[in-house]
């Protein structure tokens, strides 16, 4: 019999606090369900998380169970801006932490960029969490991406599947620390649109990454 999914969202969480990605309760996770979605609870920290605390949500906020994770309006806003988004991971993890409060963009200094959909990962402008502004300038950001940094705040990132968000989200935090690893050391060299293009054309056959128009 195949784990229940909402013992599979608690996983997900677990893992990024285990990786040291959701400080406190400083982030969430959800997938899409029939009726709205599935997301981690409010105020509940990653160590004690379990599948019986995860809430059912719909897009307009109603809830059958819990109180839903202050950030749910900006999950909503990417199901309802994004057909392919099927799992969301949101986290305040260090490396893209820190370049988000530097309101940077994370710029094509490496091919592994592509693997988000475009030549950068765009820095959304900073605004109160948990607001209808946040999901507003999240979703602007997210066009053709699959990733995006969140102004002194944090990252998210949505894909096809929960483990593919979970990936991604372990991709994006390895790029940024190397970035400002680089960056630290002298001036990063920034890949070519050709170079970028190049790239992007080798992930249409690199295997299961969620690229924005890529075709299978």
């Amino acid at each position: 019999m195949s784990e229940p999914l909402t013992h599979k969202i608690a996983a997900t969480y677990r893992e990024l606090g285990r990786r040291g990605f959701v400080p406190g309760s400083a982030g969430n996770v959800s997938v899409r369900s029939t009726k709205g979605m599935l997301i981690t609870p409010s105020g509940c920290s990653a160590d004690a998380v379990t599948g019986a605390d995860i809430v059912a949500v719909t897009f307009d906020g109603r809830t059958r169970n819990g109180t839903p994770s202050s950030e749910w309006p900006m999950h909503a806003a990417i199901y309802r801006a994004f057909a392919d988004a099927q799992a969301i991971v949101h986290t305040h993890s260090d490396a893209c932490t820190a370049l988000a409060c530097l309101n940077d963009p994370l710029p094509a200094f490496h091919y592994m960029i592509t693997a988000f959909g475009g030549n950068d990962v765009r820095c959304a402008p900073y605004v109160t969490f948990g607001t209808p502004e946040l999901a507003q300038r999240a979703v602007a950001a997210l066009q053709d991406r699959s990733a995006c940094l969140l102004a002194n705040h944090g990252m998210i990132v949505h894909a096809a599947s929960l483990d593919r968000a979970l990936t991604n989200a372990i991709i994006l935090e390895s790029l940024c620390r190397q970035y400002l690893l680089a960056r630290a050391a002298g001036t990063p060299r920034l890949l070519s649109t050709d170079e970028i293009a190049a790239a992007r054309e080798r992930f249409r056959t690199y295997g299961p990454l969620s690229v924005p128009g890529r075709k299978s």
